[in-house]
């Protein structure tokens, strides 16, 4: 049977994408679960009629992503911190240090799309990147310095 899929369904394929599947796969699991719909003459023309708005919508999203991205990329977030002996710092920065950082820089990022693998416990310039969307990350500059 043919279907066309409305939502990205794991080893079988993409939303809009019209695949050929078992017909009991298709009445008992992908459409009850509104999975999909028969690839029908309508339901094909009404399908690429919403796929051409939802990429219309998704290339204006990605162009205001990557204006994000590229004004993010342009500026240098230094954050002072606490040190001690042999310049070791007091704590670590954390993805909420950075989040706090980039609303104070104008920036309304949320901390869980901050792509840190262990908090910051060091001085110098840290490359921290962003997950603005899953085709555009920023690579930003945090320059660790010690408070005066």
């Amino acid at each position: 049977m043919k279907v066309i899929l409305k939502e990205d369904v794991q080893n079988l394929g993409f939303m809009g994408e019209t695949v050929n599947v078992a017909d009991g796969y298709a009445r008992n699991f992908l459409m009850p679960k509104n999975l999909a719909i028969p690839a029908t003459n309508s339901n094909v023309k009404t399908t690429m009629h919403e796929k051409n708005i939802i990429e219309k919508k998704k290339a204006k999203i990605a162009l205001e992503l990557t204006e994000i991205k590229n004004n993010l990329e342009k500026n240098e977030y230094t954050m002072p911190v606490k040190v001690g002996e042999n310049e070791k710092i007091f704590g670590s920065i954390t993805s909420m240090d950075i989040e706090s950082k980039l609303k104070t820089s104008g920036f309304n990022i949320d901390r869980k799309i901050i792509d840190l693998d262990a908090p910051i416990k060091e001085l110098g310039i840290q490359t921290v990147k962003i997950k603005l969307s899953r085709d555009i990350i920023a690579d930003i500059k945090v320059n660790v310095i010690p408070e005066v």
